[in-house]
Order: C-alpha cells, then structure tokens, then sequence
C-alpha cells in the first residue's frame, strides 16, 4: 500500500544535499548573447534531462587504499603498446599521471629516414566527429586500429606491466599479432653492408671505470755499472691498472752530481722484445691496405685486407708478468724488481694468491755515519745557544718544546706547578729555622724558592731564587755535552736538593702536588704504589713476622687501624729502602679520612648574614606556614616538606647550606 503524498510521507530528494549553485550557460561573445553552457550541469551539479556529460580523463577503479592524485599514483608509469603503419613500425607510450600519449619511431643507423619521437606528448583527440573528447586508458587494446591525426595505427602488442595493468583493470586484451615484413628491411639484412673502412674498436671502458686511479707501485733497480762513470740506478716503477700502462720514475739521491729529470720513461705500454729500431708512425697499424692494380688511364685501385695477414703482433707486459725479483726489459735495459708497496701486495694476494712479496736486497747495509764532534761550551750564553750556533751556517736561536708548553702550562684551576715545603740543610742555627718554599713548573721544567717571611728571625723573606732551570750538581762547566737539568722526577718528599750550591731538603707538599703525582704514576715512580709494594714484598720472613707482632702491639683493641706516626716509625726502620715520600704514599692509600662534623653554630651565622643581606623579610609568614603544616603540634616536620616550604618563599640560600640546616 503506497502511502499518501503528503508533507511527512514522502522522502526528500534534496535531504544531505549541500551544493545549490548554478551553472552559467549564457554569457556574452563580442556583444553577442550567446549559449556557452550546454554541456554544464543543472544545480547542485546534477545532469539536466538527457543531459550526458563526457569524461575528459580516464575514469581508474576506486582502490580501498588512500585517495591519492593521479599524479601522485601514476607518477613515472606509462603503457606502451607496440603499432606499426605503413612508414614505419613506432612505439605507442600511454602515461597514466595525465592521459597524454607519445608516439616513437626506433631508431636505425643509415636508414635515411629521420626517426624518433614521431607524436610529441600530449593528449591526442579522438577522430571526427568525436573530436571534442580524447583518447584515455579504454580506447587501447591489442589487433585493433587507432587513427591518431589521420595516420591509422595497428596496435599489435604490449610489455607484461600494460598487460598487467589492463587486466586489474577489467579490460579483455586480444591476442597480439606480428608486424608485417617490411621487404627493404629484409634486403638490408640479407646483404652484409659494411663501411668501406671496418676499423675494429677495442672497449675498455669497463677496465677504465672497474681500475681508475689504481696503480701499482714497485722499488727496482737499474745495473749500469758496465759503462763509464756508471753506477746503480734506483727506480719506481708504476703500472696503471686502468690502461696497462707503465711509468717509471728516477730516485736521485742528494748530491749525485745528476740533472733531476721528470721522467725515466714517459706513461705507455712497455713491449716485452724491444726492437732494434724504434718503428716510424704509420709503420704499425691495425689494417693492411692492398694494391690491387694501378693504370695510367684507370686510376690506382686498392683494397684492405680483411683477413689482417700483414698485422704486426706485439706482447706488451701486463701486471701478472711484473713480480717482485723479476726482470723488465725496459727498451734494452734490465730492470731488477726488488720490492713493492702494501697496495701492490694486497692486490696480487687477492687476484693471484701470491703470497711470497720478500723484498730483494740489492745493496750493502749502509756504513753508520761518524759522530759529528762538538766544541766545548765557552762560557757565552747558554748552552743551547752555543750548541745551535755549531749545527749551521747561520744561526738560529734553539727551539723549546711547544707541545710541552702547551700541555702543562696553566689552565684555569689546573696550575700544573708542584709546591714543596723545604728547609735548608746546614749547621748554621739561624738558617736551620729558615722556611722555603720550592715551586717546579712542568711546562718548562723551571724551578723557582720563595722563603716564608718569619717574625723576629733577622731575615728578610720573599723571593729567594728567581725562576729558571737549575743545573745539577757536580758537572764540569766547560764540555761538549749539554748539561743535566733538574726534573720533576727529582723532587719528592723526603729529597735533598742543590740549588745554586745550597742544600734544601723537601719536607712536605700541597694536596695539589701530592694528588698530581698519583694520578701520573707512571711518571713519578716514588707515588706509584705498585712499586712500592712490590719493595715491601721483598722484605725477608724473618722481618715480615717482627710486622705482624709490631701491628698487634700497636693495635691492641683490634679496630684495623694504628696511627700514621706508628706506621711511618716502622717503614723507615725496616731498611728496605723506602723514601719519605714512598711513606706518605702508602699512608694516603690506605688511610680514613673522616669528614669534620659540620659547625651548626656557624651555619646559622652564615645563613642568617645571608638573609640580612639578601633583605628576606618574610620571617613571620614563613614561621605561620610551618605551624599551618604541622596539624598535630608535634614540632617537627620531614625533611621534604620544611624543603617544600623554603622552595615556595624562594627562600634566598644555597641548596649545600640549606641542605645541612635541614638534616641537623
């Protein structure tokens, strides 16, 4: 039963419907009104009645994946179909991205006929009378006929991708057909036409492209001994694996008494027998050209010799006929192959599985040359200076080790400077008390004493010895050898030191010094501790026990531990020979260092001077917070909280010092 038309009752067609507009289809044209829209849709879009629209691209099957442009889909895919027309038997390319079509001719040497692109790429139209629409992807198919621009195309087979394609898409291709025989192409390969001239072409591209700037290098020699004023001529050998070319080099020695020349012999390819006579150009060539006849009224009549009887085979040498303790015949001169490079070895290893490369020993060891005799020092200027001034004509000022200045020079907290406290070894009582202090600077290993100014001693204090190297004691002055010098390694705890022929003994050091020193064990040999224990395990059995019993008298309440005067009382007197400063070491290893408890009444001060002077003057709402937060009236709140509390009034004090208020 149809229900009534009435409001409610019938379905609206225009329900989800949000496009209304109008085509134009009346417009003006030189001041003509005139009907320009008769193929434009009604509203909204929709088809008038009897309205059909035609399609001006290809209509592709909606995929489930995304919606991409056909541009973007299609992009660099094209569909080619094989065709043939009377002229010529073209290719016909489809590119999907935008239905364009273009049409090719291939291409043949001496055809006479320009081939190519024979259709540019466009869209092409349909014939008359549909000449308003074009040609898209359901128009091709396979033994059908296309008529592009009047010229009727026989489309008769396609790739496997167009193939593919067609099929996903729905289309049923016919079966492909063969290309009628064209009678000029068949003369063409029956007859053998070949040039006049056949020259034969040799490609080595690919050796070029594999071998391009690989080149073998040996060390060989040339024995030219047998004639006046000869001698034994050293080379280098270069062979050019991109063209077998070989190169050769002269190494001239310094003050040979010979011209240096670019080149022993020019880059080329080398013949295995050399002949006598140098061939002229023109005398080796790859065809032979035959006198046929020759007549006065005729003309000469020639022809080349296909068969290559007069061609001239020469061997030139290639990289497997080149091994080190071989021979080369270089143009008449024997050429002894001693040695080659790492390159060279790896690559005959690798392609020929030589492995024995030993190199040739060709010529004496070298006799050691006589050392050069220093005058002694006479007493002008350093002795550096006099030195450099014997090793040249012209003088040079001596060079200082700049890598070392630059490694150990200051470098922010980093002084690299090792202070030790020393006193001065003598039997006068007044400068018995005198105190000093010795600074050694790694960067150039000068030393410097500075004395520490005392109240009431009678001697002024300050800078005692200015900075500079200090020579060892006890060496001659006027010698030929340079003078030793005071190092870093000759000052340690416990060292006796003559400088300016006064005797200082070191009698401590900075935490800097000592902290330097054990962290660059391997420098200093008093702080390394390994040496040192390897010193106290060479104590015999009978001290080792006279230890143990003197570590239990010393440690009667059994705790690990005995004081450091104890320790360094029975070191010392074991006679191993363990130095002050070797002590010391031991002790800092094995030490407990306990950390001093914190002074509250003195962080109070601090933090207090602190908010004096930062004007925090939120005293009394910071006390309310912790009364608002301690609910139970205890007086006491967690660390987190009272922290919590101080961060929310940016309470002006560092983390350290707060962190130490809080936890006492």
């Amino acid at each position: 039963m149809a229900l009534p038309f009435l409001p409610g009752n019938s379905s609206n067609k225009y329900l989800g419907k949000e496009r209304f507009h109008k085509s134009q289809h009346f417009d003006y044209s030189n001041g003509v009104p005139m009907l320009v829209g008769s193929e434009k849709p009604g509203i909204g879009g929709e088809l008038l009645v009897g309205q059909k629209i035609k399609p001006k691209y290809t209509v592709y099957p909606k995929g489930q994946g995304r919606g991409l442009p056909s541009w973007v889909a299609f992009d660099k895919q094209a569909l080619c179909f094989e065709a043939y027309f009377q002229e010529a038997v073209p290719e016909i390319y489809f590119y999907l991205e935008d239905d364009t079509i273009q049409v090719v001719e291939p291409e043949y040497k001496n055809s006479g006929i320009p081939q190519g692109t024979f259709i540019h790429r466009h869209r092409i139209p349909l014939p008359p009378p549909n000449d308003d629409r074009f040609y898209n992807i359901f128009h091709f198919n396979l033994n059908q006929q296309m008529v592009l621009y009047s010229r009727m195309f026989t489309v008769t087979n396609c790739d496997s991708f167009t193939r593919n394609f067609l099929t996903k898409l729905g289309v049923r291709l016919n079966e492909p057909v063969h290309i009628p025989d064209d009678p000029y192409s068949n003369l063409r390969e029956e007859k053998s036409m070949k040039p006049l001239r056949p020259y034969e072409r040799h490609d080595t591209l690919k050796q070029f492209l594999e071998h391009d700037r690989k080149v073998l290098r040996f060390y060989c020699f040339w024995d030219d001994t047998d004639s006046v004023f000869g001698d034994l001529r050293e080379l280098i050998l270069h062979y050019f694996l991109a063209d077998d070319t070989i190169e050769i080099l002269e190494v001239i020695s310094p003050n040979s008494g010979r011209d240096t020349l670019p080149k022993f012999l020019q880059r080329s390819k080398l013949p295995k027998h050399a002949s006598i006579r140098i061939k002229q150009p023109g005398e080796i060539t790859d065809r032979t050209v035959l006198n046929v006849f020759a007549s006065p009224t005729k003309g000469k009549r020639y022809i080349l010799d296909s068969l290559k009887t007069g061609a001239v085979h020469e061997d030139f040498y290639k990289d497997y006929d080149l091994t080190v303790g071989g021979e080369v015949n270089v143009w008449g001169r024997r050429v002894i192959i001693t040695d080659c490079d790492d390159f060279t070895k790896e690559y005959y290893r690798s392609k020929y599985g030589i492995e024995d490369l030993a190199p040739v020993q060709y010529k004496a060891p070298e006799a050691p040359k006589p050392p050069s005799l220093v005058p002694p020092y006479n007493g002008f200027g350093s002795e550096e200076d006099s030195l450099s001034s014997c090793q040249g004509l012209l003088p040079k000022p001596p060079q200082k080790d700049f890598h070392k200045f630059m490694e150990k020079d200051r470098c922010g907290l980093n002084s690299n400077i090792l202070n030790f406290r020393a006193k001065m070894v003598t039997t006068d009582p007044v400068d018995t008390e005198r105190l000093f202090i010795i600074s050694f600077y790694l960067c150039d290993d000068s030393i410097s004493v500075f004395e520490r100014p005392q109240r009431n001693s009678g001697v002024i204090g300050g800078k005692f010895l200015e900075r500079g190297r200090v020579k060892k004691p006890g060496q001659e002055l006027f010698k030929s050898e340079l003078s030793e010098y005071f190092t870093a390694q000759d000052l340690y705890v416990g060292a006796t030191l003559c400088l300016n022929s006064k005797d200082f003994q070191l009698l401590d050091a900075d935490e800097y010094t000592l902290k330097y020193m054990e962290q660059h064990a391997e420098e200093f040999p008093k702080s390394n501790v390994g040496i040192v224990l390897s010193k106290l395990r060479s104590i015999p059995e009978e001290k080792q026990s006279e230890i143990r019993k003197f570590l239990l008298f010393s440690d009667p309440s059994n705790t690990g531990f005995i004081p450091y005067e104890s320790f360094r009382g029975l070191l010392l007197g074991l006679d191993c020979g363990l130095s002050e400063h070797e002590v010391l070491v031991l002790g800092r290893q094995f030490s407990v260092r306990e950390d001093p408890e914190a002074d509250m009444g003195l962080m109070l001060a601090v933090a207090q001077d602190i908010l004096r002077k930062k004007q925090f003057e939120e005293l009394p709402d910071l006390t309310r917070a912790f009364s608002y937060r301690d609910q139970h009236k205890t007086g006491r709140l967690s660390t987190k909280e009272a922290r919590a509390i101080c961060k929310s009034f940016q309470l002006p004090l560092p983390e350290t010092l707060l962190g130490g208020l809080l936890s006492k």
